[in-house]
């Protein structure tokens, strides 16, 4: 039996904080942000611990990434909201409307490797795979709605889950349906 390496990578949440931001203002008092106007909309605000970065619009809206969990990711944001109150900006009190957008994670099946041109016909549906195109086989997963990348070296990439649960879910879901259909090359049973 395969014991999956499950390692989240990034974490993105958004966060709406029911009012604007005066981006300018933020300048002034972090001259550290990164905010041109002209490319792109939003300041990049990045913080050592947690090590992440939040995009902060105008509009009140925050992105951040970067983070290896959930919690991270919301502790960022209200470390952020901190910080901008502690330097003078205007932050209503309150907590912001908080939701996780889209986990990825990186999974290593070990010693193994997977029988992608089998997989495909086993799996059937939600399945791509163009081997002239990309290495690896697609795979839209629709309980828990996540989307796969498979590689033949036993290394897959999760990602699409909205809660770090659903990402353990789904790769025990595609790990048991791989050993159950001898799709794992290597592995002594």
């Amino acid at each position: 039996m395969v014991q999956p390496k499950v390692t989240i990578q990034n974490v993105v949440a958004s966060a709406r904080f029911n009012q604007g931001f005066d981006l300018n203002a933020i300048v002034k008092a972090f001259p550290n942000v990164e905010y041109r106007p002209e490319v792109f909309p939003g300041l990049a605000f990045k913080l050592r611990k947690p090590k992440s970065c939040a995009l902060i619009f105008s509009t009140g809206k925050m992105v951040c990434t970067g983070t290896k969990s959930e919690r991270e990711a919301r502790k960022a944001i209200l470390k952020v909201a901190r910080e901008l109150k502690k330097a003078g900006i205007m932050v209503r009190s309150g907590k912001p409307d908080i939701a996780i957008q889209n986990i990825v994670a990186s999974v290593d099946l070990g010693e193994v490797s997977i029988d992608l041109e089998e997989a495909i016909y086993k799996l059937k549906k939600g399945v791509m795979y163009e081997p002239e195109q990309f290495p690896g086989t697609i795979y839209r997963m629709e309980d828990p709605q996540v989307v796969f990348l498979i590689f033949n070296t036993g290394k897959l990439v999760c990602v699409g889950a909205k809660r770090e649960e659903d990402v353990y879910r789904a790769v025990e879901k595609l790990v048991a349906f791989l050993e159950q259909n001898d799709l794992l090359v290597g592995m002594v049973r």
